[in-house]
């Protein structure tokens, strides 16, 4: 990968995007947009999660001042272009089939907040604050907005957007936008329990499970209830649903 972002992976199938940008606290420029989006097509597809995380203090503080600054000057043409690199890098975070973990050390502002929002579970440390700032700004934080509204709800979003203002992580974990919350130095041993109960489930059914809420998610009972029905019953008569079965009336840990 480049300078501002790495990607590993562990033995037991943990894959890790790391921004690495700390002098800019993580801060987004279209090099790094260009990055991570690569980085997210890098992951390898039997990961069983992906953590995605930074170094220094700062989890990410959005958009780069300067590279900002130079926009300034761009024309409308230019700036459709280069949201729609943002846009492409949200997406790809969305759409990986495994879970997204985000590990939240510090700040996360403006599109750092989005970053936050659009991960599936955010272990967020004690010391993290969150911040939507884009109006205070004169702009939008348009291209974040449907992860944001779909994880904390349109009223808090709205309260949010509009005053630009500061929560702190307890506040984060109050509204949902942070699902766990440690101290600092706990931080990393919350991130890992996280990935430990991931790991537990079955691979195809933790990936399933996750699709399972979006094809579900703001429709009625009577809508999905022909897919429910066909999700359990694939999935029970799967050699990985089989294998969990067994293993729990044996009283044994599962082949995974």
């Amino acid at each position: 990968m480049g300078e501002t972002v790495r990607l590993s992976a562990d033995p037991r199938g943990i894959s890790r995007i790391s921004i690495v940008r700390p002098d800019r606290k993580n801060a987004f420029d279209d090099a790094l947009i260009a990055e991570l989006t690569a980085a997210v097509g890098r992951v390898d597809r039997s990961s069983r999660a992906v953590v995605l995380q930074s170094e220094g203090d700062t989890f990410s503080a959005g958009a780069d001042v300067e590279w900002m600054r130079g926009m300034a000057d761009y024309s409308l043409d230019d700036n459709v272009a280069d949201s729609n690199a943002l846009a492409g890098m949200f997406r790809a975070l969305h759409d990986l089939e495994m879970p997204l973990v985000a590990r939240v050390q510090g700040p996360a502002i403006g599109g750092g907040a989005g970053l936050v929002a659009v991960a599936d579970i955010a272990v967020a440390s004690t010391d993290a604050s969150f911040a939507f700032t884009e109006t205070r700004l004169g702009i939008l934080p348009a291209v974040v907005s449907p992860y944001v509204v779909r994880k904390i709800g349109a009223a808090r979003a709205t309260a949010l957007f509009v005053t630009g203002s500061r929560i702190d992580a307890k506040r984060a974990h109050e509204i949902g936008l942070a699902e766990r919350l440690a101290e600092p130095s706990d931080l990393d041993t919350a991130v890992g329990r996280v990935l430990d109960a991931i790991v537990s489930g079955g691979p195809k059914a933790v990936n399933a499970a996750k699709r399972l809420v979006r094809e579900v998610e703001g429709r009625r009972i009577d809508e999905v209830a022909d897919l429910t029905v066909k999700r359990i019953a694939e999935i029970r008569v799967s050699r990985e649903g089989q294998e969990g079965l067994r293993a729990f009336l044996e009283k044994r840990d599962p082949h995974w």
